[in-house]
């Protein structure tokens, strides 16, 4: 690992919360009917990837106490390490998703759950076209925000300097259209994290797919060399 001084501050922030962040959000209910909505369409043993995989609750958890194969991507060690304690069933890596070489068409569904935020729009945009190419033909994506038209603005959350940037909802809706996906559902909400320093703050989720078209599966890369069962 790098040091401090090197290391994102998205992963300083986070490594700081760790359980907090966890026990701030596990009241969400439009989260869990989100997963509940990914559930009801994935075929038994589904490939899934959690962008951002946090503490590994709920998403993880859920998905793999379902029987799927979970990877989680997170870039903070201390989220990484509690998610892979409370998490056994599925698999953790600590890295920059953006840097993980993983095959096109690999994955049945992908999880981003409130993960872009510390990304700038071009980066944002970059990385969803980039999950779309990860996902196979018909293959689903989930994604939740805080649905603000601000750009780099420095914030303070749950205690902790972050640097924020999103769009506002059409925005959004825009972007995952334009990157390849059908927004199928989307549901918004407002909702306060149990934190005494966390305001109410306004939450979107996106329920997306990846439209088939012939021959699309069969792009992926080929083999580069040594590789785990999730590497491109």
């Amino acid at each position: 690992m790098t040091d401090d001084r090197e290391r994102p501050p998205a992963a300083a922030a986070f490594d700081a919360l760790g359980a907090e962040y966890e026990k701030a959000f596990a009241g969400s209910k439009t989260h869990r009917r989100s997963l509940e909505w990914l559930l009801a369409r994935l075929a038994p043993g589904s490939r899934v990837l959690d962008v951002g995989s946090g503490t590994g609750l709920p998403t993880a958890e859920t998905l793999a106490n379902a029987g799927h194969a979970v990877l989680g991507i997170d870039i903070s060690p201390v989220m990484v390490e509690l998610a892979a304690r409370q998490v056994p069933g599925a698999t953790f890596q600590c890295a920059d998703v953006r840097d993980v070489p993983l095959a096109d068409a690999s994955f049945d569904a992908v999880c981003v759950y409130f993960s872009l935020l510390q990304l700038d729009r071009r980066e944002q945009a970059d990385l969803v076209r980039r999950l779309v190419r990860l996902l196979k033909p018909e293959g689903y994506l989930v994604l939740a925000t805080v649905p603000l038209d601000v750009d780099g603005v420095d914030a303070t959350f749950m205690g902790q300097p972050v640097r924020v940037t999103s769009f506002p909802a059409q925005e959004l809706v825009a972007l995952t259209e334009e990157a390849g996906l059908e927004v199928l559902a989307q549901e918004a909400s407002m909702f306060t994290p149990a934190h005494p320093d966390a305001r109410p703050e306004p939450h979107l989720f996106l329920h997306c797919r990846r439209p088939g078209s012939p021959g699309w599966g069969n792009c992926a890369r080929a083999d580069r060399g040594p590789r785990s069962e999730w590497a491109a």
